[in-house]
């Protein structure tokens, strides 16, 4: 990679680059979830910007590195959401039901994020394998899940045979689902399935199909 000098800086103006970097990742975020990677130009970036392409290339690199400092920022809210969720005070049921409900209010709040991670997949997760950053983030829920799955089989309450992955995937799949396949599921069957009037039931519904999973009996007839 070709290293970038930093271009002299305008005359009257202290730059701040904290506030640019922040700036170039909210334009570079709406970018690249509107017109993919392949789609995406820095020129574009640069002009939505205070700033310029030579500047994205020092602080970034190029729009491979842009493109993984936008996925890495994505992940980050996410995990950070993850690490302040308090459910040690909950009974193993009201807490998986509020983990569920954390993933759910995310995935509708974040379309961008949605939009970033099928991206990516169509890309097989290459600029994820490559990021340390990414490999170091992992997913505190994981750990949070298997807390929550133990206390639970201890007491009884929970009976599926399933580890914090497999209901960590559960929990998504129906969050990323509802918003990535909103507007060809609402074409093909007539609804929208992020109305505002129909939120709390589908909220509700993640949590009733979680727990149900786990709490189904399973004794031989």
């Amino acid at each position: 990679m070709t290293s970038v000098e930093e271009p002299a800086r305008p005359v009257g103006r202290i730059r701040d680059a904290a506030r640019t970097k922040a700036e170039i990742l909210d334009v570079a975020t709406q970018e690249f979830s509107r017109a993919g990677f392949a789609g995406a130009r820095v020129d574009e970036i640069a002009a939505r910007t205070r700033t310029t392409k030579r500047m994205i290339y020092y602080y970034f690199g190029g729009k491979e590195q842009l493109f993984t400092a936008v996925l890495e920022r994505a992940y980050s809210v996410i995990r950070m959401a993850e690490q302040e969720l308090d459910v040690e005070h909950l009974d193993p049921v009201a807490a998986i039901r509020r983990l569920a409900e954390l993933t759910f209010d995310h995935h509708e709040a974040h379309p961008d994020f949605i939009r970033l991670v099928s991206i990516e997949n169509i890309h097989e997760a290459e600029h994820i394998v490559a990021s340390e950053e990414l490999g170091k983030i992992g997913s505190p829920a994981l750990e949070v899940i298997r807390r929550i799955l133990e206390t639970g089989r201890k007491s009884g309450l929970f009976t599926a045979d399933v580890d914090a992955v497999d209901l960590h995937a559960m929990i998504s799949s129906f969050c990323f689902f509802r918003v990535s396949n909103r507007h060809t599921f609402g074409a093909l069957f007539g609804r929208d399935l992020v109305a505002p009037d129909q939120r709390e039931h589908y909220r509700t519904m993640l949590g009733d199909m979680v727990i149900a999973y786990l709490t189904a009996d399973r004794t031989e007839d």
